[in-house]
Formats: C-alpha cells, sequence, structure tokens
C-alpha cells in the first residue's frame, strides 16, 4: 500500500505564507549550494545527530526566523537542519 504524502500538513501559516510568497513572486530558482557544501552541511548535520540530543525552546524575532527559513530553502535543507549547523559551527571553532 503506497501513500502519497500531504505537502504542507504540517506548516504553519508563516510557513505557507513564505511558500506562497516565493512561489508566486516569478522569480527564478537558483540554489547556491555546490556539492561539496551540500556535502559539509550533511556531515556537519551527522555529526550533531551522532550526539545525544536535548530538546529546548527558542524564542527568536519573526523577521530573523522567516530570514532563517529562506536562506535554509535557497541551500535546499531544512530550517532546523540550518539551526544545527550553524550551532554546532560556533561551538566548534
Amino acid at each position: 500500500m503506497s501513500k502519497t504524502p500531504e505537502i504542507g500538513k504540517f506548516l504553519d501559516a508563516e510557513e505557507q505564507a513564505l511558500i506562497q510568497s516565493f512561489e508566486t513572486s516569478g522569480a527564478p530558482f537558483k540554489s547556491r549550494l555546490t556539492p561539496a557544501r551540500k556535502r559539509e552541511i550533511e556531515l556537519m548535520a551527522q555529526a550533531a545527530m551522532t550526539d545525544e540530543r536535548a530538546k529546548i525552546s527558542l524564542r527568536v524575532p519573526k523577521r530573523d526566523l522567516t530570514r532563517l527559513k529562506s536562506r535554509a530553502l535557497q541551500e535546499g535543507i531544512p530550517y532546523q537542519t540550518l539551526i544545527n549547523a550553524l550551532i554546532h559551527r560556533y561551538v566548534s571553532d
């Protein structure tokens, strides 16, 4: 039995508005994600995933979250993965 996924089922209103804005803008999508950068992000995510994880709540300005989600979309990764990668990079340097 094959199920067809519902695209957008778990998006909140802000995420839906961001996607709607992006899709109706007419701007061509051009990812700046190179294969090497994608691999680097994947390795950071894997390193972060192998550690014991802690759940946190974080309040950030809506504008920053929208920009972060937009950047993650440009990079072709989920925004939570981008947040994890940024934290990992910051504490590892």
